[in-house]
């Protein structure tokens, strides 16, 4: 008996001190490590869930989508938790768009983390999911598209793998176009199956923009460029449409086209948008800036007449005209209108060089126009200081003097509009706010201004050097221009930049079309080369728009 007392008493002393052991335990884990606990609880129970912001879509002015961001996932995989990682890569290869070879040598090596997939489709993503591969993590996000896929697309520019842009529009305005990630908090049950969610960080999408552009015209113009290409073979081409009254850009297509979806595959030249990025000598489309001056100073009027000989040497330079000729006398409207080197530098020299200079400035060459796009080159103009004897003898006929095509457009639309310069634009509103139309400041008087514009129909006239470009029942007006190319410190005598600047209708102009071809092959002519094309976007642009003739 005293046996079996003295078991049941062990008993009960373990039996105490085990409980005593228990709860020194549980009072340890409340009190001391309550902390520490509770917070390894939380972690396990609630997680905090990047949202990404949608980047803000760029539209042409009637609303149709540039650039937009559609849903999609970054796929990234523990190669850890795969057991067949050749057959993972034979199921993913198709959907995630990359070769089979390079998504096994990604899953070959044994890591936590590793990127298969960057930007895949939303769709796509859901069939990788039925997949029930093992080890995969879909990280939401969006990426950027260009439904038009050629249209535009080196104005447009690119974004990069996270989202932020690289070029073009996409780069000037990304902070417009950028928005606010949030975040969003999941609580999970012991079962880790979701029970609540609330965003404790809001997402704020980007802005919308929405340009002057519109794409007909834009298409237009693309597929006029495209022509020039396959019949000329250039290095390049660029055309610009504007609406020389307020500035806004209507189209400005570059040819090569490029996939703006695959912007990066192009060579870095046909990414180039020439419009304000390439820089070219004038040549005859400056001399309606030289008449200009001579008018607005009073040197000249349209009917001043000049002799003109076969040739003239001014210091060490020769100037002779496109067409071989005698002792003749021509009017200024006459020297526009056939384009004469000589009449220009006799003209210029009625002005006086540092006048002349002064002029060149006036018209905003040497300085970017304050379009607003990034990447904007200012020309060259050489100081006055640096003028030697023969200078006078290329600056009036467009060369020793290297401009964009925006600065020729800007130049002409002042022209157009009644003498007033101002910045060309191209953005019309951001978030639904409409953007404020840039000041421009007269440069000529309107006199001055609707002289040039009566003596530069002439050119579209018969005799004129861009007849060809007529179109019935409209009055026209516009220069042609072809500039050899200077290299190596000469110029060439097989390279060559034919161009057009005009507008429409002559008297009360609604409508400015620039174009420049770069290294024509068969023809280097303006008016062979670059008028016709103007003309196919002017004809077009003219009808879409229901301007009437006037």
């Amino acid at each position: 008996m005293q046996l079996v007392e003295r078991r049941i008493g062990l008993l009960f002393a373990v039996f105490l001190l085990a409980l005593a052991i228990g709860a020194t335990k549980a009072a340890w884990l409340g009190v001391v490590k309550a902390g520490p606990l509770k917070r390894a609880a939380v972690t396990q129970q609630e997680a905090d869930i990047q949202i990404p912001a949608r980047r803000g879509t760029i539209s042409d002015i009637n609303g149709n989508d540039l650039a937009v961001s559609e849903p999609a996932y970054d796929i990234a995989a523990s190669t850890y938790l795969m057991p067949d990682v050749t057959k993972a890569a034979a199921q993913l290869a198709p959907l995630i768009g990359q070769p089979e070879a390079v998504l096994l040598g990604k899953l070959a090596k044994r890591t936590n983390f590793v990127y298969v997939g960057r930007g895949v489709a939303a769709a796509n993503a859901d069939q990788i999911q039925k997949l029930k591969l093992p080890g995969l993590t879909f990280i939401p996000r969006y990426k950027r598209e260009y439904p038009h896929d050629y249209s535009a697309a080196q104005l447009l520019g690119s974004t990069g793998t996270d989202d932020q842009g690289l070029g073009g529009l996409e780069y000037s305005l990304d902070k417009k176009l950028t928005g606010t990630g949030g975040v969003r908090r999941v609580v999970k049950d012991a079962m880790g199956q979701p029970i609540e969610m609330r965003d404790t960080k809001p997402v704020r999408p980007g802005h919308n923009v929405r340009l002057t552009l519109d794409a007909n015209i834009q298409e237009s113009a693309e597929d006029v460029l495209k022509e020039v290409g396959a019949k000329w073979k250039p290095k390049g081409a660029t055309a610009i449409v504007m609406d020389p009254n307020s500035g806004a850009i209507l189209a400005l297509a570059n040819w090569p086209l490029v996939n703006a979806n695959a912007l990066e595959e192009a060579p870095e030249y046909a990414r180039q948008n020439r419009a304000i990025g390439a820089t070219y000598e004038p040549g005859s489309t400056f001399k309606a800036f030289t008449v200009a001056a001579a008018l607005e100073d009073g040197k000249v009027t349209p009917d001043t007449t000049f002799d003109l000989p076969p040739e003239l040497q001014v210091a060490d330079r020769t100037i002779k005209d496109a067409e071989a000729h005698g002792y003749e006398t021509k009017s200024v409207s006459d020297i526009l209108k056939v384009s004469s080197n000589i009449g220009a530098v006799l003209i210029a020299k009625q002005v006086g060089t540092t006048a002349f200079d002064a002029w060149i400035h006036k018209w905003g060459f040497g300085k970017p126009t304050g379009v607003d796009l990034p990447g904007e080159q200012q020309g060259i103009v050489l100081p006055l200081k640096d003028y030697s004897g023969a200078t006078m003898g290329n600056l009036p006929i467009g060369q020793g003097i290297a401009v964009t095509p925006m600065q020729m457009a800007a130049g002409y639309a002042a022209i157009a509009n009644g003498g007033i310069l101002r910045p060309p634009h191209i953005v019309a509103s951001v978030g639904g706010k409409k953007t404020k139309e840039p000041a421009g400041h007269r440069v000529i008087s309107a006199a001055t201004a609707a002289s040039l514009r009566t003596m530069l129909e002439g050119v579209l006239g018969p005799g004129g050097t861009a007849s060809g470009a007529a179109i019935e029942g409209y009055d026209l007006a516009g220069k042609t221009g072809t500039a050899e190319k200077p290299v190596n410190g000469t110029y060439s005598k097989d390279k060559y930049v034919a161009s057009f600047v005009g507008f429409a209708p002559a008297k009360a102009p609604k409508l400015l079309v620039s174009v420049m071809v770069d290294e024509p092959n068969g023809d280097i002519y303006g008016g062979q080369v670059a008028a016709p094309a103007w003309k196919e976007i002017v004809n077009f642009s003219l009808g879409y728009l229901k301007i009437p003739p006037g």
